[in-house]
């Protein structure tokens, strides 16, 4: 009988930035989108395989676009493996805002690595 041993789960920041398209829409028209930012993650945070740790709003001291870093907000969690990592990514395709898909509004970027374990002290 061989051993099994389990494997560490991925440790993710996804890095959301909201992008100028959103900022060109009027007033009115921006409840959607929010809606759909909300759906993502919520879809996100339920997916099998994902242990959301926390999230993390950034637009206090960053105001505007995030094309890149500092993005809008961060959400970290442990993650079984690539594939699912891939699959949370992907929401900004499937997840829809009336007949445009949220990646219209903004970007994501995964960062994978495995939690650092702080010694000493």
């Amino acid at each position: 009988m061989t051993p099994t041993t389990e494997k560490e789960p991925l440790r993710v920041l996804f890095c959301v930035g909201v992008t100028q398209n959103f900022f060109d829409l009027p007033a009115t028209e921006t409840g959607p989108v929010w809606k759909a930012y909300g759906d993502m993650m919520s879809n996100l945070a339920r997916m099998e395989g994902i242990s959301v740790i926390g999230t993390m709003d950034d637009d206090r001291l960053m105001v505007g676009k995030s094309d890149d870093a500092p993005w809008t907000f961060y959400i970290m969690a442990d993650v079984a493996d690539l594939d699912t990592v891939v699959a949370a990514c992907n929401l900004f395709r499937t997840t829809m805002v009336g007949e445009h898909r949220l990646w219209k509004y903004g970007k994501i970027e995964a960062r994978v690595g495995r939690a650092l374990i702080i010694q000493g002290g």
